[in-house]
């Protein structure tokens, strides 16, 4: 199968897949509906829905094309939608269990098995859910870790590292938000900010259009603010224009290089595994990255994803600071990226190399956080070596 036709076969899965747990809940929610609306505006019924279930593709897809503010109102509607047919399709199924277990064994109470009190109920909790989700997707905390790195760094025994990850700057996370950042930063008064990658999310032109560039000018630490890139940045097509425009902000890009900073560390930024997607060669092995970096002095580094941390163990990095996987963002995705990363979340240790994986500032999609809470990172370090 060639790379065109497995693009196009995930199209239609993804089609299907999406379709159907739409078309799910319309009908479930028709069939309510239907008790006060005549058959014959069904039409419009439907209209409407899909209208609203395919608004976060069209208004993404049509950014370029559509009138006016068209497409940023249609991308937020669609991102609100994308959380509710979730938590939708989750609640209606267990609705739809238990209708036909009952059915089978008639354990429900007579007032439970209404259907009006059960869409009632339905529709009280997913509103909860939405407005308690976008609630705390707005109330970000600072999270603090303390930790020791056994090495000299020169005249240094301590740093404070600030670092922010996933803040999906954009039409959603807007320029209000990101000047709430910087403030929850500066307040911290760092030696040193670090951006483990998604600052941007994919479209280049909410950060220009609202000058998100002055905003992040604005971050002040002593030895500098160092960013890599990381998916989202790859998938909108523009890594060169992203770079260019954050360096402008100062913020330095490190991909696949390390700076030497005070001549007591050493940052590192490994580029996202992503790029081998993007025209790029694979994965440059860290030992290659690392060539002519000493030692003795501590590492930090910074990889978007948390992955391949036995190499960077194997290698001598110090102190891995990553993002990505937002935790889920949604309960009980959770699960899902527990499988799929050795650390998805927090602070965990291997032999040397000790890593803190961040939950992220921001949001994808759907601005509602369930299950976890935004925040900074706040990270003490201590060096201990004679």
């Amino acid at each position: 199968m060639t790379m065109k036709s497995s693009y196009l076969f995930a199209i239609l899965i993804f089609a299907l897949v999406f379709g159907s747990l739409n078309f799910y809940i319309g009908w479930h929610l028709w069939v309510i509906l239907r008790a006060w609306v005549p058959s014959s505006l069904g039409w419009v019924y439907w209209a409407i829905f899909w209208l609203v279930a395919l608004s976060y593709i069209i208004g993404r897809a049509g950014s370029t094309v559509l009138p006016g503010r068209l497409g940023t109102h249609l991308t937020v509607l669609g991102s609100y939608w994308l959380a509710c047919m979730y938590y939708l399709v989750i609640i209606l199924l267990l609705v739809d269990l238990i209708g036909f277990l009952d059915h089978r064994l008639g354990f429900l109470p007579e007032p439970l098995t209404n259907p009006h009190l059960a869409a009632a109920g339905v529709t009280l909790l997913t509103l909860g859910i939405l407005v308690y989700g976008s609630w705390n997707a707005h109330h970000p905390r600072i999270t603090e870790y303390s930790l020791e790195i056994p090495k000299k760094a020169g005249e240094l025994s301590e740093l404070r590292i600030v670092a922010a990850s996933d803040v999906h700057l954009g039409p959603i996370v807007h320029n209000g938000r990101l000047r709430k950042m910087v403030e929850m930063v500066n307040s911290l008064e760092p030696d040193l900010v670090l951006l483990p990658g998604d600052i941007i999310d994919e479209n280049i032109r909410p950060f220009l259009e609202q000058k998100m560039s002055e905003t992040l000018r604005l971050l002040s630490p002593k030895y500098g603010t160092y960013a890599v890139l990381g998916n989202h940045e790859y998938m909108g097509g523009h890594v060169d224009e992203t770079i260019r425009h954050l360096e402008e902000a100062g913020v330095k890009v490190l991909r696949d290089r390390w700076v030497l900073v005070a001549d007591s560390f050493y940052v590192v930024g490994r580029d996202e595994v992503m790029s081998r997607y993007a025209g790029r060669r694979p994965r440059t092995p860290l030992s290659q990255i690392l060539a002519g970096v000493d030692h003795t002095k501590p590492i930090i580094m910074i990889d978007h994803q948390p992955i391949d941390l036995d190499e960077a163990d194997r290698v001598g990095i110090d102190l891995q600071v990553s993002g990505h996987t937002h935790l889920g963002q949604l309960f009980p995705n959770q699960l899902v990226t527990d499988r799929l990363f050795e650390n998805d979340y927090g602070y965990s240790k291997k032999e040397n190399l000790q890593v803190i994986v961040s939950c992220g500032y921001g949001t994808w999609g759907p601005p509602i956080r369930i299950g976890n809470t935004p925040e900074i990172l706040y990270i003490k370090v201590k060096f201990t070596g004679s």
